[in-house]
């Protein structure tokens, strides 16, 4: 069953759901992904983002949601400036990007510390957005529940070391998908879960040999 958003869209700055209210949120996600504020952050649009973002505001709608905005903030106008005030740099161009959605952004984030993500995610209608690739690595995930991201070896017993340790936590697993580049290369999982999944969870998973990465998105902003 649908919900109110369907009808009538995403409380937001304007004057597009998908060019402005969706490009914030792209932001925001990736953001998250990185795990803070970006020092620097690369950024291609790719499409209709491109041919009509400056007009909608989509450039100024990525960069407020790098800085932590949601849509309905009344600062996106201003985001290059505060970007610029927060000592982010960032670059903004446009890419034709094969097979994407006409709503994309790809973009490449540089934390302080020099950690980098690569993500590719589109705005596909109402506010709502989907991560097509983390890493190069396919995804597809749309960031509206609560989701873990681990990434691995592409060895056996991953799966079942992470599923086990949800489950000694009480998080009961919504989705689960699987993703890898080749066979015995490096994978992703994609798990979304009906609860938060508390800090030394994630600090456990961390430390199982074959575990490369684990990133958790807290998207319905409940505590532990």
């Amino acid at each position: 069953m649908g919900n109110i958003f369907d009808i009538i869209g995403p409380v937001m700055v304007g004057p597009s759901s998908s060019h402005t209210a969706g490009a914030v949120k792209i932001g925001n996600i990736c953001r998250q992904l990185l795990g803070e504020t970006p020092a620097k952050a690369t950024i291609y649009l790719h499409g209709s983002f491109e041919a009509t973002g400056k007009g909608h505001g989509t450039d100024r709608a990525v960069v407020a949601g790098l800085l932590g905005m949601r849509p309905d903030n009344l600062d996106i106008p201003k985001s290059f400036e505060l970007a610029k005030e927060a000592g982010m740099e960032f670059t903004i161009e446009g890419k034709v990007i094969r097979s994407a959605h006409p709503n994309t952004v790809l973009m490449t984030l540089y934390g302080k510390d020099g950690r980098d993500i690569t993500v590719q995610a589109s705005s596909i209608g109402g506010g709502r957005i989907m991560v097509n690739k983390l890493g190069g690595l396919e995804v597809n995930f749309r960031a509206e529940q609560n989701t873990l991201i681990v990434n691995n070896e592409d060895t056996p017993g991953h799966v079942a070391d992470v599923a086990n340790a949800l489950a000694q936590k009480q998080i009961n697993i919504a989705t689960l998908q699987l993703y890898r580049n080749e066979r015995g290369g490096t994978a992703v999982m994609v798990i979304e879960t009906d609860q938060v999944i508390p800090p030394k969870a994630i600090d456990w998973l961390l430390s199982l040999d074959g575990i490369l990465g684990v990133t958790f998105l807290n998207v319905t902003g409940e505590k532990e």
